[in-house]
């Protein structure tokens, strides 16, 4: 076990007094038997009403309405919580889904719909032709496997690289250009499971990166594989590896573009400029 402190601030610079809609704040970190939260706080530099509830997914989510115009606003989450997963090699899968292909039980299978359609169906045949490399029909091969050759042929092939823009790349554009983002790796990554007909879902959260000059972290996306037996499994196509103690989940989605950390929106004028600054840390405590 190690315990485990983030501090994640995003600061907004208006240009003139603006009015805040309500803003939506997906911060804190999904606890479990592997994650135990001690302390978890939200501090916001003005006026507001904060109201936590939980979403269709069960990810905290903090929506937040404002009470006045503003022309500079901080929202800061500190967390302090203990990691205690530190064998994620060790677990073990059904009989039946050992060996890919299988089928999930009948009382699995109206469950795992969401997580089999794809996200980008217009880009399947890009897909199909990336994933014919790992399987093709008629084929047994290990299902852990499979999804650790197509985990570690993003992270080892792919060029990563930080993006500013919203939002993911299309599965096609990140095969077109051999590189991304983590979150466009990790859809990527989802678009071929669910070729395959697996259930797979998209993870933001936290990576506590203690080989780092700086010792700490940064937010981080990756996705999850349901494996009859084992349940959901992480596998982190930035790095190659399954998911583990520096990992920190916050929120899982069936679409990548519904986990942002901060969402929001403000009324101003046509000319009114916003800058955005983010710093997060996080390191052992």
């Amino acid at each position: 076990m190690k315990r485990i402190r983030i501090n994640h601030n995003t600061q907004y610079t208006y240009s003139e007094p603006v009015s805040l809609l309500p803003h939506r704040l997906m911060l804190r970190p999904r606890a479990g038997h592997d994650i135990r939260i001690e302390t978890a706080d939200v501090v916001i530099s003005v006026p507001h009403d904060l109201i936590w509830q939980r979403d269709i997914y069960g990810n905290s989510v903090g929506v937040v309405t404002f009470t006045e115009p503003v022309m500079e606003l901080s929202i800061t989450s500190e967390v302090l919580l203990q990691h205690f997963e530190v064998m994620p090699l060790n677990f073990h899968v059904d009989e039946r889904a050992v060996m890919f292909p299988f089928h999930f039980d009948l009382s699995e299978r109206v469950e795992m719909i969401p997580y089999q359609m794809p996200c980008f169906p217009s880009d399947s045949e890009a897909v199909r032709s990336w994933v014919q490399e790992f399987w093709r029909p008629g084929q047994m091969i290990e299902t852990y496997v499979l999804l650790d050759t197509m985990n570690k042929a993003i992270a080892q092939g792919f060029t990563y690289g930080q993006r500013e823009e919203p939002g993911v790349q299309r599965p096609a554009e990140t095969l077109k250009l051999r590189g991304g983002s983590c979150r466009d790796f990790a859809t990527l990554f989802i678009e071929g499971c669910r070729f395959f007909g697996l259930a797979a879902r998209f993870v933001s959260g936290y990576l506590h990166s203690p080989l780092t000059v700086q010792n700490d972290g940064s937010t981080h996306a990756w996705a999850e594989v349901y494996l009859p037996g084992a349940g959901w499994k992480g596998f982190d196509t930035t790095s190659g590896l399954v998911t583990g103690h520096d990992h920190i989940a916050v929120a899982v989605t069936r679409h990548p573009a519904d986990a942002p950390p901060i969402a929001g929106s403000f009324i101003g004028s046509a000319e009114c400029q916003a800058t955005m600054k983010v710093r997060v840390d996080v390191r052992e405590w």
